[in-house]
Formats: structure tokens, sequence, C-alpha cells
């Protein structure tokens, strides 16, 4: 069980195809705040149908879009 499965499952509920959380938000629906790890485990939301897209320091932001079946 990885660190990020509570918040992998619930980006894999959201309607739509795109979503950005601030980093607190991503922490937040994660259980854990938000690290330099979350880099190693991006790849883990692929199998859900979403990838991690861009990553915003200056505006503390991560993007996340839908993929294409």
């Amino acid at each position: 069980m990885s660190k990020y499965d509570k918040l992998w499952d619930w980006v894999a509920e959201q309607p739509g195809d795109e979503l950005t959380l601030t980093f607190d938000e991503v922490g937040e629906h994660a259980g854990v705040p938000l690290d330099h790890s979350f880099l190693n485990y991006k790849k883990e939301l692929l199998p859900r149908g979403w990838e991690v897209g861009k990553i915003s320091m200056k505006h503390q932001t991560v993007q996340f879009h839908r993929v294409a079946a």
C-alpha cells in the first residue's frame, strides 16, 4: 500500500478530465504532507486512469489529467 493511495482513489473518482490541487489540498486528500517523494509515487496513478501533469513550485499546485483509454 502506497502512502498516496487515498489521494489516487480520490482523484480517480473526480468528474471531468482535468483537476488542479494546491500542495495543501494534495496533502489533505492523501492524509500525509506532500514531499519530494511524490515524484517517485506519481506513476501509481496511471492504472486508475489519470496522470500527474504539471507541478508548479511557483503556484504550489499539481495538475492531474485523465488518460485516454
